[in-house]
């Protein structure tokens, strides 16, 4: 048997906390990934980490997210699957970057979600949803609902998953060889203090 990863993410921000609202948990975006250091990871959120209106299918950046959020945390899960399915996913997940910018965040879908109401939209998905909708499409059915309706909680309450790792997203890029990226100038700095503001994060110099 072979592994795929979901890294279930708590980040601070506006957004987020409506969310937490909702679902009840911290653990607010779900990420799938094919290895365990994320290197292969996908998920349908913001496309910069900095600006959470511009949002939709994208390669997850750990170094670039821990950046914007040095408060993150993550929780890290694999799952079984055949050898077959993980090669069939892989490859899909590779065909949507492809395309990428043909996909975007279900806005409309978040009302339907508190009414138990199932809504597909062409090409628009929450983080969630994508990854429970590629799931079934290669034979892996965990939730007893139509995909539009999977939050980050269900993914969060799984039984068939194992732990990988829960900690900090400073932690877990220390672990995997990756390290901060130099201090820009001036004028970045700014920008980075803007983008901790607007997401409810602490800027640390």
């Amino acid at each position: 048997m072979e592994q795929i990863y979901f890294a279930l993410v708590d980040t601070p921000g506006f957004f987020a906390s409506i969310i937490r609202r909702v679902t009840g948990i911290n653990y607010i975006h779900v990420v799938l990934s094919m290895d365990e250091e994320l290197k292969e990871a996908y998920s349908v959120g913001r496309r910069n980490p900095a600006i959470p209106i511009f949002a939709g299918f994208e390669k997850e950046d750990a170094e670039k997210i821990e950046q914007k959020f040095p408060s993150a945390r993550y929780k890290i899960v694999s799952l079984e699957c055949t050898r077959e399915q993980k090669v069939q996913i892989s490859r899909q997940l590779q065909e949507c970057y492809e395309k990428r910018f043909q996909y975007h965040y279900c806005v409309l879908g978040l009302p339907m979600i508190l009414l138990n109401i199932p809504f597909y939209q062409k090409n628009h998905y929450t983080c969630s949803s994508f990854t429970a909708s590629i799931l079934q499409k290669n034979g892996i059915v965990l939730f007893d609902k139509h995909f539009s309706l999977v939050t980050p909680r269900d993914f969060y309450e799984l039984e068939q998953t194992k732990m990988v790792y829960e900690g900090t997203l400073h932690t877990f890029n220390r672990m995997n060889g990756c390290y901060p990226v130099k201090r820009g100038g001036v004028f970045r700095q700014m920008w980075r203090k803007l983008s901790y503001a607007v997401n409810g994060a602490i800027y640390e110099s």
